[in-house]
Parts: structure tokens; sequence; C-alpha cells
């Protein structure tokens, strides 16, 4: 140490690069081509902002609420609100259910254009892609973008020891999945079960829950999700 203001500048210096260290090690390693899987993440979020934007903004005014009532009662603030309806931001997974939930409308509800119907055949290199904050819980919905329904099927994808806590979804949700690959615990109430490769679970999902990976790889799952009636 030659003198406090170098002090203070190899100090920064180094508590940067321990926070840039940490920020990589926590990102999990996926197997195959990592890189493209998360750029790929990140361009379908960009895609969907607008579409995302739009039907928030037509649903929350159809709801006759302000920004400031939805932050209220999504937890979500006044600022972000406004920034996706505009269409500048691109929500995380748990900021969209938080919305979801006070608005009373299926997910897909705020993620679909409307369109028509008829054959719809959905290319894996053109995925929508959902991730959470790290990254560590990627969502693939695996039905059209064309108008809100009653069933949802999601390919989801959880890094090794990551968790996911998901808020409670309107009443009479359910959710049945399988894990295709890993292990994967799921916790409500006080119940945890733990799944392995080829187990399934079905239960009520309008009650908080947390899909937690306690493995060494990646778990890939696959979830339908029913909703009581078609909302939204």
């Amino acid at each position: 140490m030659r003198s406090v203001r170098e002090d203070k500048k190899t100090s920064r210096a180094s508590r940067t690069k321990r926070a840039k260290s940490a920020s990589h090690s926590a990102v999990p390693a996926r197997s195959g081509d990592t890189r493209q899987y998360e750029q790929a993440s990140d361009k379908t979020s960009a895609d969907l902002a607008p579409v995302v934007g739009a039907n928030l903004r037509r649903l929350r005014v159809q709801r006759g609420l302000s920004l400031e009532k939805l932050s209220q009662t999504s937890g979500v603030s006044r600022a972000m609100l406004g920034q996706i309806e505009l269409g500048q931001s691109a929500p995380t997974i748990n900021v969209l259910w938080k919305i979801a939930r006070a608005l009373d409308v299926t997910f897909s509800a705020l993620i679909t254009a409307r369109g028509g119907g008829g054959t719809k055949v959905l290319r894996g290199a053109e995925s929508k892609l959902l991730s959470s904050h790290d990254g560590g819980f990627v969502s693939r919905a695996l039905f059209p973008f064309d108008e809100p329904r009653r069933v949802e099927f999601y390919e989801l994808r959880l890094g090794p020891h990551k968790r996911e806590r998901a808020d409670a979804h309107p009443a009479g949700t359910v959710e049945n999945l399988v894990v295709n690959a890993g292990v994967v615990e799921i916790s409500f109430g006080r119940e945890t079960h733990l799944l392995e490769k080829g187990d399934s679970i079905l239960f009520e999902a309008d009650v908080p829950h947390t899909y937690s990976n306690p493995g060494e790889r990646e778990a890939l799952m696959y979830l339908v999700m029913t909703y009581a009636e078609e909302i939204g």
C-alpha cells in the first residue's frame, strides 16, 4: 500500500474483479451451445417486449387501473410497469407472473399477439424464451402466441443449484410437470417432493411454489398448466 488514494483505487479494482468473477460463476454452465442459447433468450425477450407492452396496457385500461394502482397490487414498481407498456423493458418471468396475478389473467394473455387459428408449426430455432434475472431458469412456450388459452405447455430448464420461486396462480390453476433430465425439488405449502428423470407431479398451483435443482447438472422439465377457466 503506497498511499490512501492508491489503496482505494486498488481496493475498488479488486472488488470489481471479484464481483465479475462471482457473476460469471453464478451462471450455470449448460451443455451444448450455451452462448447461443443465452443470446437467443435475450433476443426473444426483446422481441416479446412490444407484445407484452401492448397487452399490459390493454388489460390495465380494461380494468380501469392506473399504473400506480397496478403497482400496489402487483408489487412491480410504477416505473417498471411504464417501461414495459412502452416496450422499453423486457420483463423477467417472475415479473410477468406478478403482473398476470394482479390482473387475474393467464400468463399467455400477456405474451400472445392476437391472431387467427389454423395449423401452427413452431420451429425450435424461432423459440420464444423467457428467463429469470440470473438466467438460471428458462421457460420456452410450446404453444402458439396467437391468443390467450386455458391450457399452456412449456419446456423449463433449471440450472444446477438454482431455485425459482413462483407466486400463486389464479384460483383453480393446476400444474402437471414431468422431469425429462436431472432432478427437481417441488415445494408448496408444507409439501416437498423430489423428482428424478421420468417422474411427474400434478398439484394445485394457486399457492406460492418453488422449483429447486439440487443436482450438478441442468434439469429439463415439461409443464402443462391448466387454468380453471379461460380468462383475459
